[in-house]
């Protein structure tokens, strides 16, 4: 009862507060509006919103799967050689640290408008984290242990499969659950600069008709989609690695 209690009681008294400053302060829907204010959007366009929730979601979970599937092949190729990882992690830092809003107009001009440029930008904000996170749980496998599988006659595939695989499972869904919102944030600055579809695009399109609720009502939508994903990620956690 505490794992569901407790955080719908944080999400509760969250609320509460926003409500509260909201009324004691007589904020202008304008500029921050009441929960209520939100809910009552919501209730007025449900069908757009959710429609506009999927678009995102779908470009998330595509990036998303992409980054975790190219992130765990390269830290499993840098792992197995150190010349390799010598020679790549210079270039993956050097990629990682470039603001991807500044490289989100140059996607839309290199691969034009659609949900690719977006999709690209989820893979791009997520990729790292899963790389570096898999590389430290890979290569953290106590030393003994792989001499002992060694004096067993033990190949690589074993070694890798029996020992450093395990060894590393909770380390990488450190990075997947660290990757999750970085995800639907890669998404929203895509959607931001392109606004197509999704809810980054209500989010523009709501700054410039002024209907701040909308925005809000898109912000929070966002907010519990990647609880929903955190969450999803931390169940798998707790049935592949079931010991950490």
């Amino acid at each position: 009862m505490s794992r569901v209690a407790l955080p719908a009681l944080g999400a509760a008294l969250t609320v509460a507060l926003w409500w509260l400053l909201t009324v004691a302060f007589h904020i202008d829907p304008f500029y921050v509006p009441s929960p209520a204010d939100v809910v009552q959007t919501f209730w007025r366009t449900p069908g757009f919103l959710l429609a506009e929730t999927w678009v995102t979601l779908q470009r998330v979970l595509i990036g998303f799967a992409l980054a975790v599937t190219g992130g765990l092949v390269v830290a499993v190729v840098l792992a197995a050689s150190r010349t390799v990882e010598r020679m790549t992690m210079p270039v993956l830092a050097a990629v990682n640290a470039v603001p991807k809003v500044a490289l989100a107009p140059l996607l839309l001009v290199w691969m034009g408008f659609g949900d690719s440029p977006k999709i690209v930008l989820v893979v791009l904000v997520s990729f790292f984290p899963v790389v570096v996170a898999t590389m430290a749980g890979l290569t953290s496998a106590p030393a003994d242990l792989r001499k002992l599988v060694r004096s067993m006659k033990a190949t690589w595939w074993q070694t890798f499969v029996k020992v450093r695989l395990p060894w590393a499972l909770p380390q990488i869904f450190v990075g997947l659950k660290v990757a999750t919102p970085l995800a639907i944030i890669g998404a929203v600055i895509g959607e931001v600069v392109s606004p197509d579809r999704g809810l980054g695009s209500v989010i523009t399109g709501s700054s410039a008709s002024s209907d701040t609720p909308l925005a809000f009502a898109a912000l929070v939508l966002l907010a519990l989609a990647g609880v929903a994903l955190f969450y999803l990620v931390a169940a798998v956690e707790r049935l592949v690695v079931p010991w950490a």
